[in-house]
């Protein structure tokens, strides 16, 4: 598999910090693509999450995706999510290390309180720390949500403060296309609660000695 280098640039880490009106979660973008062309620091919106818990697990999730390397679990990748703002909907999404798994999640208008979402991609920052606090936020506590720097001109002459190298598949690029155009013959066959979704997950047939390397994978 090819791999060239990409420097990613954050204004500075992405944090979890208490405040007066709740918890606000700051998620740094990198440089991006927009409507009016290619942005250092794009902001896509600002505001409260509807479902907290709910969107800060399926974050989660994406982030451990993008670090995780299931061809050579021994291996650890260290990229970073891909956030896009489409007007209805923030949408998060990553690939492994190994391009084998693809994981999304979209934060449709109804888990989203605040401004109208942009429009673009780019990189978001999901660092360790971040993670931590992640997993410790609760049902009811209230959720503000920034994607992109807090002003819109707030890069400096020293340059920006957090800056990654990751050595990026190529085929991680192609895949994020090849993933949309597949999604766009979807159709919608079922709707599950959470607890009925998990349910089904775990009625799954667990794959053993017995089934071989050929036989049903979950």
């Amino acid at each position: 598999m090819t791999r060239s280098l990409q420097a990613v640039a954050y204004c500075r880490p992405s944090v979890l910090e208490s405040a007066a009106d709740g918890q606000r979660l700051g998620l740094e973008t990198s440089r991006g693509a927009t409507p009016s062309g290619a942005e250092d620091h794009p902001r896509f919106f600002t505001g409260f999450l509807t479902y907290p818990q709910v969107a800060s697990a399926g974050l989660l999730a994406v982030a451990d995706v993008a670090a995780a390397r299931y061809h050579q679990p021994q291996l650890r990748a260290s990229l970073d999510p891909v956030v896009t703002g489409n007007g209805d909907r923030l949408r998060f999404e990553s690939f492994s290390g190994c391009c084998g798994v693809y994981a999304r999640l979209d934060v449709l208008s109804a888990g989203l309180d605040g401004g109208e979402v942009g429009h673009g991609t780019t990189n978001v920052d999901v660092n360790n720390p971040l993670r931590e606090a992640l997993s410790r936020i609760g049902a009811d506590d209230p959720l503000h949500l920034r994607v992109g720097p807090e002003e819109l001109a707030v890069t400096t002459l020293d340059g920006p403060v957090v800056e990654k190298k990751v050595p990026l598949p190529d085929r991680w690029l192609r895949g994020f296309a090849e993933a949309q155009v597949i999604a766009a013959g979807f159709d919608l066959r079922a709707e599950l609660l959470a607890a009925e979704a998990v349910r089904f997950l775990r009625s799954l047939p667990r794959s053993g000695p017995r089934s071989g390397r050929n036989g049903a994978r979950w």
